[in-house]
């Protein structure tokens, strides 16, 4: 969709007009009545600015999955309700009129309230709700947002629709049209600070999003809109903004700071660039950074071109933190200079909710309360995710069994049909429980926790055991006599849990005494040593069949089905139509762990 000129120049453009004043040539006598006095103190200005990222949808202190206020060992708080009090108290210590509110991103997806109004009650239909995280960002007073990559989770449409019902810009100065390459979205929005007695302090905010995008979210981007590099895109905006009599520049970008990329070289961009941002382009005073779910409080990087110092803040995800850029500016020679800028975060535990969002908010709240305490079955045991990192976990097998079946009515009576389908899947959470007895939506939505839907794909023996050998680099090389240690058992080179694969169907043994890219051993199907060159398909969530996690070969296998329903969805099918969860049903031991042939477990 092209861009909105009329919007984007409501929103974005600076209002009013530098006039330059030529002074006469002031007496000898006046010069001399000056030099007296001494010299005129300079004007000084203070400006904070606010930022959050990764809110994902959590606008209470509530976790839908335990149906309970949320808590963990840290003593953290979440929600838009908090942090919209620690705008408030900013706001009352700084004087609003000196403060701006930004997001960096991952805004719409990441709860089931988010689901909701995506999917059940979409914000799409005619005459539909107003999007929660619209409602509660437009009460607090949201200047500017950046695109993050789960924006695009539920299609461009419904991107839109939010967009349409925010009163403030969602910036992508990397988010192209991928026929014209113009901006798809606002790449910047400014604003002016009047200051008494001197010119306004121009502040520019240039938001940035995620080349990954055009991995993840393939299916709803590819040949509509293209993320070309960060660094790029802010290389060609900042001199403009700065030309436009930009004052202040900071940057929103869904991007972290460490310079990695989870995607590997299926992408000529970095996936975590803002520091490189800040390394490479000159005329940057301040990024704030998201993407990454870490707390940075303050970071200083030297731009290797200026030799200035940019300042960096990643405020904790979820609205647990606010980041605050603190700016002390000068009026020196005609212009406004940044004299000082400093970072630090506010904790949203802290403070108490803030009434006015929790009353704004509360019917969309309760209805979704509602919903996800919807009971489709009864569980014969419990099962829990506990293990499931290190342990062929029957949790996880119930994924891979509905994943399985799926697939199999998708392709009867195709060609691919008498090809044998296996399924992957990860072990998202370390704590979802599906309890003995009834079994509701938020039960099953905590065992999945992405909006992830499914892909088929042929893959052949061959890359089936280097899939598995990549997988298992996720555990940490063991010696047969020493003690395991599950604590350090897993993540091996900072992998997280989500980039670790099962795969159903097929039976093998991962060996942690060996190194890396030799650990997969006894591999076989249906009882029979491993044909490098059968064909199986492969049921694989859309994240992983696009190239996340950059595992090999499955980017590039032959896709021969996929859908839009999301997987948690076809899980609380699949146990509605059983209407009890019985293990015997879908769990079965496909792979286990050992040390020279030895089990650890």
């Amino acid at each position: 969709m092209p861009l909105n000129r009329r919007k984007f120049l409501k929103k974005s453009a600076v209002t009013g007009a530098g006039v330059a004043l030529a002074g006469a040539v002031a007496t000898p006598a006046a010069q001399a009545a000056e030099a007296k006095k001494g010299p005129r103190p300079s004007k000084r200005y203070a400006l904070t600015v606010m930022g959050t990222t990764d809110l994902h949808g959590h606008v209470f202190n509530w976790d839908y999955f335990k149906d309970a206020e949320y808590t963990d060992t840290q003593g953290n708080a979440q929600g838009l309700a908090r942090v919209s009090t620690l705008v408030n108290q900013v706001r009352k210590e700084k004087g609003r009129g000196n403060t701006l509110l930004l997001d960096a991103g991952d805004t719409i997806q990441g709860t089931p309230l988010t689901y909701y109004y995506a999917k059940v009650d979409p914000i799409t239909a005619k005459g539909g709700p107003v999007h929660p995280m619209a409602a509660a960002m437009n009460a607090i007073g949201y200047d500017a947002v950046a695109l993050g990559n789960h924006e695009f989770n539920y299609g461009i449409e419904t991107l839109r629709k939010f967009e349409e019902q925010c009163d403030f810009p969602l910036l992508g100065a990397n988010a192209l049209d991928a026929k014209t390459l113009k901006p798809a979205f606002p790449p910047y929005f400014i604003r002016k600070f009047p200051v008494k007695g001197a010119p306004p302090v121009t502040v520019a905010v240039l938001g940035l999003t995620n080349p990954g995008i055009a991995i993840w979210d393939k299916a709803y981007v590819q040949g509509r809109l293209t993320f070309p590099g960060l660094e790029e895109q802010a290389a060609k905006w900042v001199p403009k903004l700065r030309s436009m009599g930009a004052d202040v520049v900071v940057v929103s970008a869904h991007s972290g700071s460490s310079g990695t990329s989870s995607y590997g070289d299926q992408l000529p961009y970095v996936e975590n660039s803002a520091a490189l941002v800040a390394q490479q382009v000159p005329g940057i005073d301040a990024i704030l950074v998201g993407h990454a779910h870490v707390e940075i409080p303050e970071l200083l990087v030297t731009n290797e071109k200026s030799g200035k110092t940019v300042v960096l803040s990643e405020p904790l995800a979820y609205a647990e933190r606010l980041s605050l850029f603190d700016f002390e500016l000068e009026f020196v020679k005609g212009r406004w200079r940044v004299e000082s800028v400093k970072a630090s975060v506010r904790n949203s535990n802290t403070v108490a909710d803030d009434p006015r969002i929790t009353r704004l908010l509360k019917d969309d709240h309760d209805v979704v309360v509602a919903y996800v305490n919807q009971v489709v079955g009864t569980a014969t045991e419990t099962l829990t995710t506990v293990e499931a990192r290190y342990k062929d976990a029957p949790i996880i097998d119930l994924i891979t069994r509905v994943q399985e079946d799926v697939v199999r009515a998708a392709l009867a009576g195709t060609e691919f049909a008498s090809l044998p389908v296996i399924a992957q899947a990860s072990p998202f959470s370390r704590t979802s429980a599906i309890p003995a007895g009834e079994v509701t939506i938020r039960d099953l939505s905590s065992l999945y926790v992405y909006d992830n839907t499914l892909v088929a794909k042929v893959m052949t023996g061959a890359q089936l055991r280097a899939y598995l050998e990549y997988s298992a680099q996720y555990f940490a090389q063991t010696a047969a006599d020493t003690v395991v240690d599950v604590a350090k058992l897993t993540n091996a080179g900072g992998r997280p849990d989500y980039n670790y694969d099962y795969v159903s169907g097929a039976s093998y043994e991962i060996d942690i005494a060996r190194p890396a890219g030799a650990r997969i051993r006894n591999l076989s199907y249906d009882g029979v040593a491993l044909d490098d060159a059968r064909q199986f398909v492969l049921a694989v969530n859309n994240y992983r069949a696009n190239g996340g996690g950059a595992f090999p070969h499955v980017a590039s296998a032959r896709e021969v089905w996929s859908e839009s329903t999301e997987i948690r969805t076809r899980i609380a099918e699949w146990v509605t139509a059983k209407g009890v969860l019985d293990p015997k049903d879908f769990a079965s031991v496909s792979w286990t762990l050992t040390r020279d042939g030895t089990p650890v477990f």
